[in-house]
């Protein structure tokens, strides 16, 4: 739904004004639309689009230097109307004539007509080009009958680039011709959208289904699935466009693609970015050269949850179109490249060298003992994390359960690796604290890391595992957190589970008792604690600026800490024992 709305029949006029003013460098506001800030030179046809609002950077961020001289926009989903086209192409127009480009719709196509006829009875010569790039939309073997998408962006590129560059009118219309054949888009709609000021979305998906081929403004599709995981949904986009892969009979066509992902609205570019991963694989699996990926939104509707994927085959004149300068407000392609030595192979190699330090005997027998500590943790974490979610949630985020499960898993993942590569016990449980810092982030992932590391470096790969020094590890790794982590007990913070057991641990250790012992007795100290912060008020983390709500409850990073040494307790017996 939109939330930034004054009266609903003026949200388009507000909104082309708004775009000019936080745009004025690059446009100018004219009747119906648009135009370049900067006039269109003599002889240069001009190239002006258009379309209805609603689909933004589509169509307005589309006009600058390397692309549209103007754009023509209606209202919500509707056409521009005759006079509005009409009086952006007089304002676009120079003595070279207009080309008014646009998709595949029937008020489109009628209005746009409407303007060229005005325009070529005034000898301001003017053509029309639909483009026609979905391929859900109409069969093969009809074109015409087809939408126009996100691949607008190709054809619009392909019309002023050919413009810029001094082509004749019947040249640049013929090379967007070219342009539109040689583009394909397909795409799909999880959801709806609302228009401004309304109270109900235009049209909806049922939940955890996907429309297959749905248009824009919520056509119909060919099919309705259920919703597939974003590497089943890039092969089924791949796969459907490499169906209609274009190319003369007998004459294959060029293995060379620029692509397009496109979000409609909804769906963002972390999102996009998983997407495009199984996409490039797929294309690159089928022997194609991706050039220079689009990855984003340029053709959108509202907050519509979907997404297109567009490929453009490239020759080498059209692969110059694509790879060519451009400055828009929405679009910017440089021609800048950048400067400097190429990093080659050697250099990440460098960067995630993960072969094993040297270790000894009876370090490496001890490695063993410290996967069993850390696939304790993974295990506690695992049942618990939910509950550690709705305790966190009382007073923060409620990530905390999450977070913690993402940071045992991979912590769980390296530690397994370290020792089939055969490190020692202080490389397994340092390499284990990374990977968890790693992929868990936030405070209690990058906490967690520094502990684990600090108390695998004390322990070391050269020794066995002795209690004293397992007992020294837990006090710098505590230190450590203290310095760092700026927490100081009663801040109800994890350090007042961590603190009491740290010091419970080296007390225990000094009476000579094994570290399983010591380890259970202090583990123990450490429950008590971290159930005794229910009476604190947060003084430090998210939770401060919710104190109230935090009272008569434990802090969750405590008792998960808790919970993870009291795990751990039952593990020590596959560790080396000496504590003489």
């Amino acid at each position: 739904m939109s939330y930034l709305v004054n009266n609903p029949a003026d949200f388009v006029d507000e909104s082309i004004d708004g775009f000019v003013a936080a745009n004025h460098d690059l446009v100018r506001r004219v009747p119906g639309g648009v135009v370049r800030a900067t006039r269109t030179r003599p002889g240069e046809v001009a190239v002006v689009i258009g379309g209805g609002s609603g689909h933004y950077p589509a169509f307005a961020g589309l006009v600058g230097q390397g692309l549209a001289h103007g754009a023509a926009m209606g209202n919500v989903f509707a056409s521009p109307s005759a006079q509005q086209i009409y009086s952006v192409a007089k304002a676009a127009a120079s003595d070279a004539g207009v080309i008014l480009s646009f998709g595949n719709y029937a008020g489109d196509v009628l209005n746009f007509g409407i303007a060229a006829e005005r325009l070529n009875a005034e000898g301001i010569t003017c053509r029309c080009l639909a483009v026609t790039d979905d391929i859900c939309s109409g069969p093969a073997e009809d074109p015409a009958q087809r939408r126009g998408i996100a691949g607008d962006l190709m054809v619009f590129r392909a019309l002023s680039i050919a413009a810029e560059r001094g082509d004749s009118f019947d040249e640049v219309y013929a090379f967007g011709e070219r342009a539109n054949d040689l583009t394909r888009s397909f795409g799909v709609a999880f959801s709806g959208c609302t228009l401004p000021g309304a109270s109900e979305p235009l049209f909806t998906v049922p939940a955890g289904r996907m429309g297959v081929g749905m248009g824009i403004h919520g056509e119909q599709g060919i099919e309705e699935v259920d919703l597939p995981r974003a590497d089943e949904l890039g092969m089924m986009l791949v796969d459907r466009l490499l169906g209609e892969r274009p190319g003369e009979p007998g004459k294959a066509a060029s293995p060379r693609v620029g692509v397009m992902l496109n979000g409609l609205g909804a769906v963002k570019y972390e999102e996009l970015f998983v997407l495009y991963k199984s996409v490039s694989k797929r294309l690159e699996a089928a022997g194609l050269t991706i050039v220079n990926p689009e990855v984003g939104e340029l053709v959108t509707s509202f907050e519509m949850a979907g997404v297109s994927l567009t490929l453009f085959w490239l020759d080498a004149e059209m692969e110059a179109v694509w790879t060519a300068a451009a400055i828009t407000p929405a679009y910017t392609r440089s021609e800048a490249i950048a400067t400097g030595t190429p990093r080659d192979d050697s250099d990440i190699e460098a960067a995630v060298d993960d072969s094993a330090p040297e270790a000894s005997a009876e370090s490496k027998a001890d490695a063993q003992g410290m996967l069993a500590v850390i696939e304790a943790i993974h295990a506690k974490i695992d049942v618990e994390a939910d509950g550690l979610g709705k305790l966190d949630a009382i007073s923060g985020d409620g990530d905390h359960g999450i977070g913690m499960q993402t940071g045992a898993s991979a912590a769980l993942a390296a530690a397994r690796r370290a020792v089939e590569k055969g490190c020692g016990a202080g490389s397994v449980l340092s390499r284990a604290g990374d990977a968890w810092a790693n992929e868990a982030g936030g405070t209690s992932g990058a906490l967690w890391g520094l502990g684990l590391r600090r108390v695998g470096e004390c322990i070391g790969d050269a020794e066995h595992a002795k209690a004293p020094v397992v007992a020294d590890g837990v006090a710098e790794a505590t230190d450590a957190i203290t310095r760092l982590g700026g927490a100081s007990l009663g801040d109800k913070t994890l350090f007042d589970a961590m603190k009491p057991f740290a010091d419970a641990l080296s007390a225990e250790v000094e009476t000579g008792k094994p570290l399983r012992e010591a380890w259970r007795q202090a583990a123990e100290v450490s429950e008590q604690s971290a159930e005794a912060t229910a009476k604190l008020e947060p003084k430090l983390g998210r939770a401060k600026n919710h104190s109230d709500k935090s009272v008569g409850h434990p802090d969750p990073g405590a008792i998960s800490f808790a919970m993870i040494v009291n795990a751990i307790a039952d593990t020590l017996d596959s560790l080396h024992e000496d504590a003489s």
